[in-house]
């Protein structure tokens, strides 16, 4: 948490387009973070700057004397981005996937660990109100032994993604939270893509695989469906775990404690139904808990941000999915 001693940070956000305008309007809001400029050579054309000076570049931004600096540029920039950021020792937060390759994404962490500056990526699902509460509920082992992890992300392309697929763009969200919220890496991924939109990049991915601690996992994610779909379902020894994260809702389903007398019923099922309870609690919108964490880590406080190692072991993962559906093998990765 912040406290009034520490000094507000000089923030400088690169991109003001589809994402970044949220990124803007947040910090705009922020306590302990003044949002003094905007770089974009292509401008406001959200009107999303607020009045912030629109700079041309980076090497524009970085002489108002910021301090910390987003990035959300397409994922082909980042490198480039995050690497003229780093020459000149500012705390920056790429958006996900932290880039375009393993091999940008190494040399992003070797520049911002070299220089001993906080790097992170925007993993946001992480900070998803329903999420969280997951993660502390299976903490505290509310679940028991965890089963399987088996998420759903699904709907219409976005228009705005031209130069990743499905894989990077929305299956690294997935494969991060799964093991974020199991705290396990993964040991292996089984992936199967295809192209039906005419586009370069897959756009409809199924992926299956386990985690070192021995949790089975599976990701349906596409582009391709008129229907949108955020779910993640967690299911172990006492029942299951369904958080929906579109709208941040948690609920459990119980393993019944009551015997059934329909011996057929019973014998099939496994288990038997019990209770069903969706959980209230705070939800504060993820992006404002992401820039926050960001914020804490750059003082030094205790934080729950995604450090650039994190977002590399993620995206090494989907490297490993698309490459898995190309050669039809599995993957594994070692600790």
């Amino acid at each position: 948490m912040m406290t009034n001693e520490l000094p507000t940070l000089r923030a400088g956000l690169v991109g003001i387009g589809a994402m970044g305008r949220h990124h803007a309007r947040v910090l705009r809001e922020m306590s302990g973070v003044d949002l003094v400029a905007v770089a974009d050579s292509q401008g406001d054309r959200f009107g999303a700057a607020g009045g912030v000076p629109v700079l041309p570049d980076i090497a524009s931004l970085i002489s108002e004397g910021i301090d910390i600096a987003i990035v959300a540029l397409p994922t082909q920039f980042h490198l480039e981005a995050a690497l003229e950021l780093a020459e000149a020792k500012i705390h920056t937060l790429v958006e996900k996937p932290i880039a375009s390759s393993v091999a940008e994404g190494e040399q992003m962490l070797h520049a911002f660990e070299s220089r001993g500056i906080v790097g992170a990526v925007g993993h946001i699902e992480r900070f998803n109100p329903a999420l969280q509460q997951l993660r502390r509920r299976l903490e505290r082992g509310d679940l028991g032994e965890v089963y399987q992890i088996v998420t759903r992300r699904q709907g219409p392309f976005p228009a705005r993604i031209a130069d990743v697929g499905v894989g990077k763009d929305l299956a690294s969200h997935d494969i991060d939270l799964t093991a974020w919220v199991a705290q396990s890496d993964y040991r292996s991924i089984y992936g199967q893509v295809t192209r039906r939109s005419g586009r370069e990049h897959e756009d409809m991915v199924l992926a299956t695989g386990q985690l070192a601690n021995g949790v089975i996992v599976n990701h349906t994610v596409n582009w391709l469906s008129p229907m949108k779909e955020r779910t993640t379902v967690v299911t172990g020894e006492k029942g299951a775990f369904v958080a929906d994260t579109a709208n941040g809702d948690l609920t459990f389903f119980a393993n019944g404690t009551i015997l059934l007398e329909w011996d057929s019923v019973q014998a099939f099922r496994g288990v038997s139904e019990g209770d069903m309870t969706r959980f209230a609690f705070a939800k504060r919108e993820p992006l404002r808990t992401e820039l926050e964490a960001f914020r804490d880590a750059v003082h030094g406080l205790e934080s729950d941000t995604v450090s650039m190692a994190e977002g590399l072991r993620t995206l090494a993962v989907v490297e490993g999915m698309l490459q898995s559906a190309q050669t039809g093998q599995p993957v594994t990765f070692t600790p």
